[in-house]
C-alpha cells in the first residue's frame, strides 16, 4: 500500500436532487424528492425525515408531506457528470468511476506541480462548486476503501483526511456497516453476535468470521477491518457486469406484468453487451419484494453470449424459480445483471450459416441506432411503461 494518504474518493452529494436545486432556485433548503412512484434520490432536507433512494413515493410523502416531488431529467444528469468528470480528469491522470457521480483519483504524483493531496481535494471541490454549481464531497486517505469511508462520514458538502498514524483510531469506533460489503442481512448476524463496531470485528480471527459469515465474506471483511486493501487506482478498467433494473412501485404485479418487465431490461443488457464488444456467462436475476428485503438468483451458461434470446432464455428459468416466492412476498422491483465478461468473439465473414437469433439483434440494433430506441419495441411491451434509462458511465 502507499506510504501516505494521496487516494481521494470524489463524491457528488445527493446527485440528482442537487442539480434540480441547482437549476431551480426556488427548490434551494427544501426537500426534494427526483421521481413519483419510485424514490431515485432525496435531498439532504428530505433524507432528515427519514426519505431513502428506492422507497415508495406513497411512504415517501407520508414521510415527508412538504417534499416538493419532481420528475427526473436524465440529459441534465448526465450532462453534469459530464462536466465534473472533466475536472477530475484535468486534476489527475489516475481516475477511475465508479457511477455516474463518484470516483477515486491518485494524486500521489502531483505534490510538486499541484501541492499536497488535501491542497488538491479543497481545490477540486471548489472547481466543481464554482464550474458545476453542485456540492462534492472528498475523502482522503492511503487508501481506496479508507478514502471512501472517509467521504461517508465527511457528507454532506465536506473535506476529511485520514492521517497514515490515525487509520485505525479513526476506523475502529465506526459501525460495522461502514465496511464494504456489510449490508443489512450481514450487519444483522454480526449485530446477533454483540459485534456492532468495526473494532469489535477486528478482534475475531479469520476461522471465526468465516463460519459466521463464509470464508470469502470472512476473510474479506478481516482484511478490512485491519486495512489491508492494496488495490490501487484502475484507469479504464473495464465493467466486470453489466445490469438494468426497474422497480415496479406497489403491487399486485402479475406474472406477464414482471416477464414483461424482464423481458425488455435483458433487451437492453443484451443491446449494451454488443455495443461495448463483450459478452458474458453468467445471468443474475435480483428481486426486491414488497417488505424491501432482496434476493438473487444466478445461473451459468456454457459459454458466453452477448445474444438476446439465449440471455432471456436463463433469465426467465430463474424467474419461473421464484414464483412460489413473489406470490406469497410480492415485489417492488427486478433486475438483471449479466456477468463474468469477455471479449465477444468477431463474427465470421461470408460465407458462414446465418444464425437467425444474431440476424434478428442485429437488424434491431441497426434501427434503434439510426431512429432511437424507442423505435422498435418487444410486442409484450407495447402498451406499457418501458422505465428509465439511468444515466451510467460508458462501458
Amino acid at each position: 500500500m502507499p506510504t501516505g494518504a494521496s487516494i481521494l474518493h470524489a463524491d457528488l452529494d445527493a446527485f440528482y436532487a442537487s442539480v434540480e436545486q441547482r437549476d431551480d432556485p426556488r427548490l434551494r433548503g427544501r426537500p426534494v424528492i427526483v421521481g413519483g412512484g419510485v424514490v431515485l434520490a432525496a435531498s439532504y432536507e428530505a433524507k432528515a425525515y427519514g426519505v431513502q433512494s428506492a422507497m415508495g413515493g406513497r411512504q415517501a410523502r407520508r414521510l415527508c408531506p412538504e417534499a416538493v416531488v419532481v420528475p427526473p431529467r436524465m440529459a441534465a444528469y448526465t450532462a453534469a457528470s459530464r462536466a465534473v468528470f472533466a475536472i477530475f480528469r484535468d486534476t489527475t491522470p489516475w481516475v477511475e468511476g465508479l457511477s455516474i457521480d463518484e470516483a477515486f483519483l491518485d494524486v500521489g504524483g502531483l505534490r510538486r506541480l499541484s501541492g499536497s493531496p488535501v491542497q488538491i481535494a479543497t481545490r477540486l471541490r471548489r472547481m466543481v462548486g464554482e464550474q458545476v454549481g453542485l456540492p462534492i464531497t472528498v475523502g482522503v486517505a492511503r487508501t481506496k476503501f479508507l478514502a471512501k469511508v472517509a467521504s461517508g462520514v465527511a457528507k454532506p458538502d465536506g473535506l476529511l483526511e485520514v492521517p497514515p498514524d490515525g487509520e485505525l483510531a479513526f476506523l475502529h469506533p465506526l459501525p460495522v456497516e461502514r465496511l464494504w460489503g456489510v449490508g443489512p442481512v450481514t450487519a444483522a448476524k454480526l449485530r446477533a453476535r454483540g459485534i456492532h463496531t468495526v473494532g469489535q470485528l477486528a478482534r475475531l480471527d479469520v476461522p471465526t468470521l468465516e463460519s459466521l459469515l463464509g470464508a470469502g465474506a470472512g476473510g474479506h471483511l478481516h482484511a478490512l477491518a485491519h486495512h489491508r486493501d492494496p488495490r490501487p487506482v484502475q484507469v479504464g478498467r473495464r465493467r466486470s457486469s453489466m445490469g438494468a433494473q426497474h422497480a415496479l412501485g406497489a403491487g399486485p404485479h402479475s406474472p406477464a406484468d414482471v416477464d414483461a418487465t424482464l423481458s425488455g431490461l435483458v433487451d437492453r443488457v443484451a443491446r449494451r453487451l454488443r455495443a461495448a464488444g463483450r459478452a458474458g456467462r453468467t445471468v443474475t436475476l435480483r428481486l426486491r419484494f414488497a417488505d424491501y428485503t432482496a434476493a438473487t438468483r444466478s445461473r451459468t451458461l456454457r459459454r458466453a453470449t452477448d445474444r438476446t434470446t439465449p440471455l432471456l432464455a436463463a433469465a426467465r428459468s430463474l424467474l419461473r424459480a421464484a414464483q412460489p416466492e413473489l406470490a406469497r412476498r410480492g415485489i417492488t422491483l427486478v433486475g438483471v445483471a449479466v456477468g463474468n465478461l469477455d471479449d465477444a468473439p468477431v463474427q465470421p465473414e461470408l460465407p458462414f450459416t446465418p444464425d437467425r437469433g444474431v440476424e434478428l439483434d442485429n437488424a434491431v440494433d441497426a434501427v434503434r441506432d439510426r431512429f432511437g430506441a424507442a423505435a422498435l419495441t418487444r410486442a409484450t411491451l407495447l402498451g406499457r411503461r418501458p422505465g428509465l434509462e439511468m444515466p451510467r458511465l460508458p462501458d
